[in-house]
């Protein structure tokens, strides 16, 4: 008998069709209230779940005896209670580095897009408000030669690093854990104190996984400690930021501009003001959401699953 698997995520049918080669599928396109019923009975003989965005605690996993592996098809993990599944050895897994040049790319648009105020000029002209030349009122800021900051150079921060330095003349600062001597010499990235680089950076992207130490990272002293006309960029989840300081720092004229690709809840609350904000560029979490980035990482996490059911140790195993 194969074992059995819970796919709870719209995939592409090659990679239900690669899961199905070793594993017996039970498939979910879409859990909500209608379908979470069926998904815990299923879960009850289950030996992997694939999928993304499930909290996965100790609560879940007691209707879960039989589970020897999650696959997380994201980067991020902070859905997975990782003390719950470690104490009942279930193997945990997520998707790194495959997603990379896409929220590079992803963050690039947020800088570009924020300081040359696109979205509001784009507006601007199929309202029909472009009547005569641009007048100084609509300029927007250059992004070439000058200081990115950059919170948390992983593996996207490097990508985010590469373009900006090679691409735009961009001095980089960052702050990270550890240092990241790759960095360092290819794009000539400077490591410094978290309050050095938000007093000098006239771009701060904050790029850090969500964890206890995380949570609210940027906040009121973060955002005073920035220059007035600094933008502040966000691809990475949405409690990294204390959302209340931001919205003040914006509507004070604390800082020049955000652009924001996460938010504290998701979707967003409409009467939530940042998306009122024309020095504020919106986007619904769209970081890696390209057919190609999202198929790799499907087939990644699936790679990783059938893995881990063979008994194997997967090789994006999260410790």
């Amino acid at each position: 008998m194969k074992p059995k698997v819970i796919v709870y995520k719209k995939v592409d049918q090659r990679v239900l069709d690669f899961i199905q080669k070793t594993c017996e599928i039970v498939y979910f396109e879409k859990l909500d209230s209608n379908t979470y019923p069926a998904f815990l009975h299923e879960l009850k003989n289950a030996n992997g779940i694939i999928g993304s965005g499930l909290k996965v605690d100790e609560e879940l996993l007691e209707n879960a005896p039989h589970l020897k592996i999650v696959s997380n098809i994201s980067v991020g993990y902070d859905n997975l209670q990782l003390s719950a599944l470690s104490a009942r050895g279930i193997m945990a897994t997520n998707t790194p580095e495959v997603l990379n040049d896409s929220v590079a790319d992803t963050i690039i648009g947020l800088i570009l897009s924020t300081a040359r105020r696109m979205p509001e000029l784009d507006q601007f002209v199929k309202t029909g408000q472009w009547k005569t030349n641009l007048e100084e009122p609509w300029f927007g800021i250059d992004v070439h030669h000058k200081v990115l900051g950059i919170i948390g150079m992983g593996g996207i921060g490097s990508v985010v690093a590469k373009r900006a330095h090679l691409g735009f003349d961009m001095e980089i600062l960052y702050h990270n854990r550890s240092r990241n001597r790759d960095a360092e010499e290819k794009y000539n990235a400077m490591y410094c104190s978290m309050e050095e680089l938000l007093k000098k950076s006239d771009f701060v992207c904050l790029m850090t996984p969500l964890t206890p130490e995380t949570e609210k990272l940027m906040g009121k002293r973060e955002f005073e400690l920035m220059k007035e006309s600094a933008i502040f960029i966000n691809c990475s989840r949405g409690k990294t930021v204390d959302e209340e300081a931001l919205i003040h720092a914006l509507q004070t004229g604390g800082i020049y501009g955000a652009g924001l690709d996460v938010f504290v809840q998701e979707p967003i609350n409409l009467d939530n003001p940042l998306i009122s904000m024309e020095n504020v560029v919106t986007l619904p979490h769209i970081g890696s959401a390209t057919y190609e980035t999202r198929f790799k990482m499907a087939m990644l996490a699936a790679t990783n699953l059938v893995s881990g059911i063979n008994g194997e140790i997967p090789a994006n195993l999260i410790k």
